[in-house]
């Protein structure tokens, strides 16, 4: 039997060792060590887990627990994709590509919150305050009691912005020229985009400060710098949109505060970022004259419908050319999909003509639902037959010609009714009071009832 070792425990962070002395080495606590008799060597009870430690609270799932407060910035759109508003104490991550308004959207929800009597500090490490001051004045909120300062070191940002009163908002613009000097390296690199945002988030959740970073965007459109910032932070936003074109997205992809399928709609103006009510009011074209290959589809965007365009083109060929398949907005592995259905299922041939296929309005989308308004646009530009223009239509379609029911049937329709469509080409299935509905089974009933077959 092994003889009972002699070991000091002490009493406030439960930590080990083989003699008493004075002061706790590990808290720092004094006259805490109390003498204990056991087997366990000082090595092995300074690496087992199952003891030492402090008693932490288990809840259950039931337990009642109080929605984190919102801090609305006066943006309705901002506050729709944030889930209803800022959280105190919570980290965003905003990306996009350079020049897409990113800046500008954070300088007027910081100068709406500041106007609301909030503290909001704006840190740039890109540009100087003059040019932020200049930029305010163009959109007219130079008179926004917003915090400025010109800055990239970390240790410099935090002892300033500690000496007093936390701000409620703070927005760092961007992450990737932040400098922490207990990490060696240039800014942007990975070790010092992690350990910057690590620090800037502790201080958020430590003193309850909404924090906004701004990241830089790669050239496929992922945020620049470590995946680990993104899973550090607790809402991640992505500003999508052509900058050729008038509107932009703000979507979020990650959100422990609220759901990730709403989105925001803005349309850059003369004064800035601009909210729009109605998103479908941007991408759909003036629909007075009937034109083949034009079809609409209600795209689900959260709990919001977007009516879209689908625009196609089939042109002919000369025999041996070799055809060209080109899309814009929509998943082009999806489109040769529906085109081998239309043939394989339907008998339509596209061997021997160019396909070309547009979401108008420079929009993206993701939604299986959208098959069928492809398909129908696809067969009214080579029948060159127009689609009813106060017709909607959506539905999945399978690789057997089924046309699937899609989620939120109902909703879609609803909104298209108060736009003043009176039509929809649905799956069976689908009720819907407003409007007189056509409900196909498979993709050659579709056809057939284009085509006028039978």
């Amino acid at each position: 039997m092994a003889k009972p070792q002699k070991r000091y425990v002490c009493q406030a962070c439960g930590s080990a060792t083989s003699k008493w002395q004075g002061q706790c080495v590990d808290c720092g606590e004094w006259n805490t060590l109390a003498e204990e008799l056991s087997n366990i060597t000082v090595f092995s009870a300074k690496h087992d887990l199952r003891g030492g430690g402090r008693s932490i609270e288990l809840v259950g799932l039931d337990t009642e627990v109080a929605l984190p407060p919102r801090m609305a910035t006066g943006i309705a759109e901002f506050d729709r994709a944030l889930g209803g508003g800022l959280v105190s104490g919570s980290a965003t991550l905003i990306g996009g590509d350079p020049g897409i308004g990113k800046s500008t959207l954070l300088l007027q929800a910081a100068a709406k919150l500041a106007l609301a009597g909030r503290d909001v500090a704006y840190i740039s490490g890109e540009e100087a305050t003059d040019q932020v001051r200049l930029r305010a004045r163009r959109l007219g909120l130079g008179n926004a009691p917003v915090q400025l300062a010109s800055a990239t070191s970390v240790r410099d940002i935090l002892t300033t912005l500690s000496q007093g009163a936390p701000p409620a908002l703070l927005v760092i613009d961007s992450i990737q020229t932040m400098h922490s000097d207990l990490i060696e390296g240039a800014p942007g690199t990975v070790s010092q985009v992690r350990a910057s945002a690590q620090e800037l988030i502790r201080f958020a959740k430590e003193r309850g400060t909404a924090l906004i970073l701004v990241g830089h965007v790669t050239k496929d459109g992922t945020i620049a710098g470590p995946r680990v910032l993104e899973h550090m932070v607790d809402t991640v936003l992505a500003f999508e949109g052509e900058r050729s074109h008038q509107y932009r997205i703000l979507r979020a992809i990650k959100n422990r505060f609220g759901g990730t399928d709403e989105i925001g709609v803005f349309s850059m103006a003369e004064k800035g970022l601009d909210e729009v009510a109605n998103p479908s009011a941007l991408f759909l074209t003036h629909r007075g004259e009937e034109i083949a290959g034009a079809t609409v589809f209600p795209a689900m965007e959260g709990t919001r419908p977007v009516l879209v365009e689908i625009q196609a083109l089939v042109v002919r060929l000369q025999s041996g050319a070799t055809p060209r398949r080109a899309v814009v907005g929509w998943d082009s592995g999806r489109l040769a999909m529906i085109l081998a259905v239309l043939e394989a299922r339907c008998g339509l041939s596209f061997s021997t003509a160019e396909v070309y296929l547009n979401v108008s309005g420079g929009y993206r989308l993701s939604d299986p639902a959208a098959d069928l308004a492809v398909a129908a646009a696809l067969i009214s530009a080579l029948a060159e037959r127009p689609v009813a223009p106060d017709a909607v239509i959506f539905g999945e379609v399978a690789l057997s010609g089924e046309v699937r029911p899609v989620a939120h049937g109902n909703l879609r329709l609803k909104e298209a009714a108060k736009l003043g469509f009176e039509r929809g080409l649905v799956p069976r299935g689908v009720e819907a009071d407003q409007l007189r509905l056509s409900a196909f089974t498979t993709l050659g009933a579709l056809v057939d009832h284009m085509l006028g077959r039978g």
